[in-house]
């Protein structure tokens, strides 16, 4: 017994200690643009300066890699709804996974049309506002 709270106050102060690991709408904010990073901008293409992630890569993978995708785009919506975001606003997020997943089943022409549609910043711009609007503190001053 004595074990499992040492372990449990570890997680805890891992928690505070780590940015991006607790509940609150700051922390949330940094997980979901991490992985949306990753999924859709992980490097740049050289010579047409396009941003590629996980996203494109793993879907050219057939089927599983469009399953693993899609797995990692729900992640951003069940995140969404830990926010406590309108039914309206999840099913609409749940619809860009789920239709980047479909097309990216179909042979080629699916791999070159995930290229175009990112479902997971789609999906960061509805978090986002819905963060902007209802956890004001949560945003970042971008300085260029």
């Amino acid at each position: 017994m004595v074990e499992a709270s040492a372990a449990k106050s570890r997680v805890e102060r891992m928690g505070i200690e780590l940015p991006g690991l607790g509940n609150d709408p700051a922390a949330i904010r940094q997980r979901i643009e991490a992985m949306e990073r990753l999924l859709e901008g992980l490097f740049v293409i050289p010579g047409i300066n396009r941003p590629i992630g996980l996203d494109a890569i793993v879907g050219l993978i057939p089927v599983a890699g469009d399953f693993v995708t899609a797995a990692m785009g729900a992640w951003l919506v069940w995140e969404a709804r830990n926010l406590g975001m309108p039914r309206w606003k999840l099913w609409r997020m749940a619809g860009n996974v789920g239709f980047d997943a479909m097309i990216g089943l179909v042979p080629l022409v699916g791999d070159a049309l995930d290229f175009m549609f990112r479902s997971n910043t789609r999906n960061l711009k509805i978090i986002k506002r819905h963060l902007d609007k209802h956890h004001p503190a949560t945003s970042t001053v971008v300085q260029g």
